[in-house]
């Protein structure tokens, strides 16, 4: 059995709590009223491919992204394959949303289809397969094991995530199944956008909203699979709790009747007055100890959650 050093966990459990409350808010909404639904997860969708394929790459834009996927476009300058990975990935969320719904555990065969699809018309001869050679990643500070190992250490790796033998939480599960996952680097190519829906298909079973890592986040996120490598998972945690608050944040202000709103740091401090000046707030959220989501590259968050912040200090005193 793999040891998993958790030593981290005090100091991220309040992140933890605070949304799985969320979560169980969103639970007892559901379901959210159809079109409401349905556009969220049309937005999502759009931004979930868009940054999956930017981490590995992809030059094309948001918009481009959009106009691919919803208007059926060739965008001039764009390569063929740059298209195909937009409208593959999309197609590989729709059977993950058909994975979501079906009572079943994970299996490897469910991680193989989608790699089918991701790589469909861009890497036949690798798409569906493990690879069978070895591999070296550049920038990263380890070396994936021989190809041989491969089909083993998946299988081992699809058993934990089912068993969840340390009994972590399904946030932490998905976290070290992230990890693991890109540290065996089962295929040849793709493995990022795999890793990316497999752990999501983890928490959307439980009940989560997907989990968006940003572009803009890529070297965080390299930077936190680095640290996991070392043994250390806090960055990596904290990075997929800050992704997964964003969507959760999303969903929960389309229930009807959510007053909530969130607003750029920049613009509350001075829309109201708060003991802490912008760059203090900013701390807070990039650390997680108050309720708040990135945007592209800024900081949302509420006067509520700054306000409950200065309150339990206070109370900690």
């Amino acid at each position: 059995m793999w040891k998993i050093d958790v030593t981290y966990r005090d100091q991220l459990q309040p992140i933890f709590d605070r949304l799985f409350e969320k979560k169980e808010e969103l639970q007892q909404n559901r379901p959210l009223t159809g079109g409401a639904l349905q556009k969220i997860k049309e937005t999502l969708s759009i931004e979930w491919t868009y940054n999956s394929n930017s981490i590995e790459g992809n030059t094309l834009s948001l918009r481009e992204t959009q106009m691919i996927l919803q208007e059926e476009v060739t965008i001039s300058g764009k390569s063929l394959r740059e298209h195909f990975e937009a409208v593959n990935l999309e197609t590989a969320l729709k059977y993950l949303y058909e994975l979501v719904g079906k009572n079943h555990p994970i299996s490897s065969k469910d991680i193989l289809s989608l790699h089918e699809l991701v790589l469909r018309n861009i890497e036949d001869n690798f798409s569906g397969s493990l690879r069978n050679a070895g591999v070296r990643i550049a920038g990263a500070n380890f070396t994936p094991p021989n190809a041989q190992k491969v089909s083993p250490l998946l299988d081992e790796l699809v058993n934990f995530i089912n068993e969840n033998p340390l009994g972590l939480n399904i946030i932490e599960l998905a976290t070290v199944f992230h990890h693991k996952f890109v540290w065996t680097h089962p295929f040849i190519d793709g493995n990022g956008r795999i890793v990316r829906l497999v752990m999501n298909l983890l928490l959307m079973k439980e009940g989560f909203p997907p989990a968006i890592i940003l572009k803009n986040d890529r070297a965080k996120y390299y930077a936190g699979l680095n640290s996991a490598n070392k043994g250390n998972y806090q960055k990596l945690t904290l990075l997929m709790l800050q992704a997964l608050e964003r969507t959760l944040n999303i969903y929960l202000t389309a229930i009807p009747g959510n007053d909530t709103e969130y607003t750029e740091i920049s613009n509350l401090v001075k829309e109201v007055d708060l003991p802490y000046g912008q760059e203090y707030i900013s701390l807070l959220a990039r650390q997680g100890k108050i309720d708040a989501h990135k945007e592209g590259r800024n900081w949302f968050t509420t006067k509520e959650a700054v306000e409950e912040y200065v309150k339990n200090r206070k109370r900690k005193r």
